[in-house]
Parts: structure tokens; C-alpha cells; sequence
């Protein structure tokens, strides 16, 4: 599913236009990203967590070269996704 559907989806569920769905979904992807731009938890109760981890610096090889490289030390996005969810699948 893309965004368009998933829109769509949401717009039919809701009994909303398609705009407002669309308004809704990006104002809902952008309050997560901006929790987790500053380091918090986003708990869904029945869907998932999303989370902030770092990963530490590390030596790497390089497939092309077989040269050994730095990976640099990152933050990454995670989501586990709650219970309703799993035993939905």
C-alpha cells in the first residue's frame, strides 16, 4: 500500500475528503518524526512503538575494494509493533 491508498483508505474510514485524509495523515507523520527528532517514545496503545536508537561507530569493508572502512556512529528509526498488531498478522 502507498500513500495514495492509504489516503484513500483513511478518507473512507473516517467519512473525510480525501484532502482532509491527507491533511491528517501528514500532520500525524510529522508529529512522530518531530517526537522522535527530539528523542522521545511514540506509543500507539494496540499498533506499535516507535523509537530513537543509536547505533555505535564500527569498522566496515568495503564489498568493491575489500578496504577496510569507518562506519560512523548514527541514529536510527525503530518501530516494534504492539500486540493488537502482531496477533493481527
Amino acid at each position: 500500500m502507498n500513500k495514495t491508498e492509504l489516503v484513500e483508505k483513511i478518507a473512507a474510514g473516517a467519512g473525510l475528503s480525501k484532502v482532509d485524509a491527507k491533511k491528517a495523515l501528514d500532520a500525524t507523520v510529522a508529529a512522530i518524526k518531530g517526537a522522535l527528532a527530539k528523542g522521545d517514545k511514540v506509543a500507539l496503545v494496540g499498533f506499535g512503538t516507535f523509537s530513537v536508537n543509536k547505533r555505535p561507530a564500527r569498522e566496515g569493508i568495503n564489498p568493491a575494494t575489500k578496504q577496510k572502512i569507518k562506519i560512523a556512529a548514527k541514529k536510527v528509526a525503530k518501530f516494534k509493533a504492539g500486540a493488537e498488531l502482531a496477533a493481527a498478522l
